[in-house]
């Protein structure tokens, strides 16, 4: 079997789930209890004086 026809097999089939979980992992990594503060730090990094 080709390599592009392999690849494109997996991609009809497993790809589309395999992005779907990935995203959902990313929303709930994101939203998780405890991520605001964490967060809020980040966003505060430029703006801190050394």
């Amino acid at each position: 079997m080709e390599t592009y026809t392999a690849m494109r097999h997996f991609a009809d089939s497993w790809g589309l789930l395999v992005m779907t979980l990935f995203f959902l992992a990313v929303v709930v990594f994101t939203f998780r209890p405890g991520a605001r503060k964490a967060a809020e730090r980040a966003a505060e990094i430029p703006l801190k004086e050394d």
